[in-house]
Parts: C-alpha cells; sequence; structure tokens
C-alpha cells in the first residue's frame, strides 16, 4: 500500500505598494511512511506597479501702464515752471517648484528569500520532490508634463510740460516713466 504525503505551501501574491518584504513560506514534513511520496511546493511573487502622473503648470501675466500727468502754466503774466510727476511700475516674480517621486522605489517589496523547506524522515522507497518559485515583476511608470507661460505687456508715457501764453514764461519739465519686469522660474521633477 502506498501513502501518499503532501505539503502544499500556499502561493503569495503581493500586489500594490507599501509592502516591506515577503518572506518565503515554509513547510516542516517531519515523517513520511515507506512507499510514500511527498511533494513541496513554494511560489511567491511579487508584482508592483507604480503610476506617477505630474502635471506643473506655471503661469505669470501682468500688464502695466505708467503715466505721468500733464502740467500747463498759461495766461499768466508770470508764469512758474511746469513739472510734471514721475510714474513708476515694478513686477517681479519668482516661482519654485519641486516634484520628488524618487521614494516610489522605496515601497517595492524586498524578496527576503525562500522558505525553510524541511522533510526529516523519508520512508524507504519513498519519493520527496521539493520545488521553489519566486519571480518579481516590477512596472514603474513616470508622465511628467511641464508647462511655462509668461506675458508682460508694459506702457509708460510722460505727460506734456506746457508754459504758453505768458508776459514772462519760464521752464517746463516733463517727468520719467518707467517700467521693470523679472520673472525666475524654477522647476526640478525628479524620478
Amino acid at each position: 500500500m502506498k501513502k501518499f504525503a503532501r505539503a502544499t505551501v500556499a502561493a503569495v501574491t503581493v500586489l500594490g505598494l507599501g509592502i516591506p518584504g515577503i518572506v518565503g513560506a515554509s513547510a516542516n514534513v517531519n515523517s513520511s511512511g515507506p512507499s510514500s511520496t511527498t511533494t513541496v511546493r513554494e511560489t511567491v511573487h511579487h508584482d508592483t506597479d507604480i503610476d506617477n502622473h505630474n502635471n506643473l503648470g506655471v503661469s505669470a501675466t501682468t500688464s502695466q501702464s505708467a503715466n505721468t500727468g500733464s502740467a500747463n502754466s498759461s495766461g499768466n503774466t508770470t508764469a512758474g515752471g511746469a513739472t510734471s510727476g514721475s510714474a513708476s511700475n515694478a513686477k517681479s516674480v519668482a516661482a519654485t517648484v519641486a516634484v520628488d517621486n524618487s521614494s516610489s522605489m522605496g515601497v517595492m517589496p524586498a524578496d527576503d528569500g525562500m522558505g525553510v523547506n524541511n522533510v526529516t524522515s523519508s520512508g524507504p522507497n519513498s519519493t520527496t520532490t521539493v520545488t521553489s518559485h519566486h519571480s518579481v515583476d516590477t512596472d514603474i511608470d513616470n508622465h511628467n508634463t511641464i508647462n511655462v507661460s509668461t506675458s508682460t505687456s508694459q506702457n509708460a508715457s510722460s505727460g506734456s510740460a506746457n508754459v504758453s501764453g505768458n508776459t514772462t514764461g519760464e521752464s517746463a519739465t516733463s517727468g520719467n516713466a518707467s517700467n521693470s519686469s523679472s520673472d525666475t522660474f524654477v522647476l526640478t521633477v525628479t524620478n
């Protein structure tokens, strides 16, 4: 009469993220009788799928206008000077954006080796088979889209300064008008 002893190690499948490591399962067969068949199968499969989708967008739009008013001195016996005031605009934009996906590599499971499978005693004319299969399937996809847009419209005009129609006239001075613009963008993506 043949006796059949079978120990099957449960298949372990890991799906997803955050698994620190899977140790292979273990089986112990202490004794099998004469003319018996003992089979131990161990299967461990690590399946990791990581998708990083990064969409970065930076936009700066500025419309600036600087105008000085007009200064007039007219129709007087004695005229004083006419001076137009100054006008000024300034713009400064600084943006720093950083995306770091490198930590997603740390969530992949570590293969901690095969389990310990022991068959300590087999009877005469017995067959003992121990098989172990480990596999790791890792898929990492990084998709990065970066858009930077800047638009600046600036206008600066100085007003008029007039001295006219006076018996005695003095000087006329028109003021200053200025615009300034500065954009700084730093975009960093680490996969």
